[in-house]
């Protein structure tokens, strides 16, 4: 008989199991530590800036109705009729045309006190530095009704310690009290905003300034030829966080109302946000709001892309 012979049969070669491995699991573990740490600012984002702004959008495009002289008032949707009274308000585009005159003198004063304090602090020249940054910085933490209510008091001819300055100048008057009340947001802001351009200023490399000294640089070239450059990005921040503030100010002159008449309750937007809001007539001034929101936007927007753009060049 013939013998066949047998072989065993072949094991067919097994398919690679993908499993997770270190770098993926590594990219897991960051992915869920962002999350956590992002999680408590996009929670708080959300409720106290998102949906605030999303609730005055909604309540702008509704007006207030009544069925007669004294029925029930109801909210029905108005569409853009809230929008059509804001453009055709006089007052409120003065207040704005005010505030920005307002930012185009103040801030640039303001930022250049600060940017030549933190560059006065920088130098080396300046013994207590620490005490300085203090000093420079306690005004910021003086609340503004209350740097408000002393500066008014200042002000005031008939209370004020600086009777010879008061008596000769009307620093209340229509035409000066704008500018008072300038002087006070700059008392107020000039400290916060010189912490961040030393804050800027500390993190430039120490070499920079050695290899400029050797060749033949002074204090004043170094701080125009290195130090302002290297700072600008902290000076457009500062300069945004102005404009914003300029749109919004509020407090102080409010405050002023009780010095002087010359300051109405329209005579910064916000202002005519609250004395709307107080009348009540709530839609109205959620349509100011919004439309003050996107003015302060598209400035700040405009000013962001006028300083990358000369960057660029």
């Amino acid at each position: 008989m013939t013998q066949v012979a047998t072989h065993p049969p072949q094991a067919e070669p097994a398919v690679p199991v993908e499993r997770a491995g270190p770098a993926r699991r590594g990219r897991h573990r960051y992915a869920r530590a962002v999350a956590v740490f992002v999680a408590p600012f996009a929670i708080l984002f959300l409720l106290f800036y998102v949906v605030p702004i999303g609730y005055a959008v909604v309540q702008s495009l509704y007006v207030v109705q009544r069925t007669g002289t004294y029925g029930p008032a109801q909210e029905v949707f108005g569409g853009l009729a809230q929008y059509r009274l804001v453009f055709s308000d006089g007052p409120f585009w003065a207040s704005v045309g005010r505030m920005l005159a307002f930012g185009a003198v103040q801030v640039p004063i303001m930022l250049g006190i600060a940017l030549a304090l933190a560059l006065l602090l920088d130098s080396g020249l300046v013994t207590g530095r620490r005490f300085f940054r203090l000093a420079f910085f306690v005004p910021y933490a003086v609340p503004g009704v209350v740097a408000a209510i002393m500066w008014g008091f200042l002000y005031s001819p008939n209370l004020s310690p600086l009777k010879p300055i008061t008596s000769a100048v009307d620093l209340l008057s229509a035409d000066t009290v704008l500018w008072s009340i300038a002087n006070v947001v700059t008392w107020v802001y000039v400290g916060y905003n010189m912490l961040i351009i030393y804050s800027a200023l500390m993190s430039i490399p120490t070499e920079m300034y050695e290899a400029a000294r050797l060749d033949g640089a002074g204090r004043l070239r170094i701080a125009w030829s290195i130090k302002i450059p290297l700072v600008m990005p902290a000076i457009v921040l500062t300069t945004v966080f102005s404009i914003i503030g300029t749109l919004q100010l509020l407090s102080e002159p409010q405050v002023f109302r009780s010095f002087s008449s010359a300051v109405s309750s329209t005579y910064t937007p916000n202002m005519t946000v609250f004395s709307m809001s107080a009348i009540p007539n709530f839609n109205l001034a959620a349509a100011f709001s919004v439309v003050l929101a996107l003015t302060t936007f598209v400035l700040s927007f405009a000013f962001l892309k006028a300083t990358q753009r000369k960057g660029i060049q």
